[in-house]
């Protein structure tokens, strides 16, 4: 049985994060969505927020679970019984950035594997940072993510729509 992890810190979930998660779960028996519990970053939603909404987004998928967790992925990963790490690459930097770490990981805990998927053309352009900039500022965010989050994530820069 394979278990695989799917890592991020999802802040906020995006429609590219959903679709990694779709496609995902589709090749594992087994996902795990890894909510990174960051303490060198200001997050925009709680580690809470973030588990709670990736829950919700996911509950109609019955091989994925959620869960929040700090320290090393690789330690992490023991803990839980996942060999596997799936990781989206939207461009070539991503691969540089990615492949260093899932080397670093390997290094680490030489039963780790890591599988690059490339995100779907459609969001290719898309990142969470690239989310919290438009809405900062208003500006539309309907094309980037779940519908049900638009509203939450306006509110946390006191915007109302």
């Amino acid at each position: 049985m394979k278990k695989a992890i799917y890592p991020g810190s999802f802040d906020p979930v995006t429609n590219g994060h959903v679709d990694m998660i779709v496609r995902s779960a589709s090749i594992v028996d087994e996902l795990v969505v890894g909510v990174l519990n960051n303490s060198a970053k200001n997050p925009l939603f709680s580690v809470e927020e973030r588990v709670s909404m990736l829950e919700e987004i996911t509950k109609d998928i019955p091989n994925v679970t959620v869960a929040s967790f700090d320290g090393l992925l690789v330690d992490y990963m023991e803990q839980i019984g996942a060999s596997l790490i799936i990781r989206g690459l939207r461009a070539v930097t991503d691969f540089e950035y990615e492949l260093q770490i899932a080397q670093t990981n390997h290094r680490v805990s030489p039963a780790v594997e890591t599988i690059f998927l490339t995100t779907n053309l459609k969001y290719s352009y898309l990142s969470s940072t690239i989310v919290k900039e438009v809405a900062a500022y208003g500006g539309d965010i309907s094309h980037f993510v779940p519908e049900q989050f638009i509203e939450r994530i306006y509110r946390k820069y006191n915007i109302v729509k």
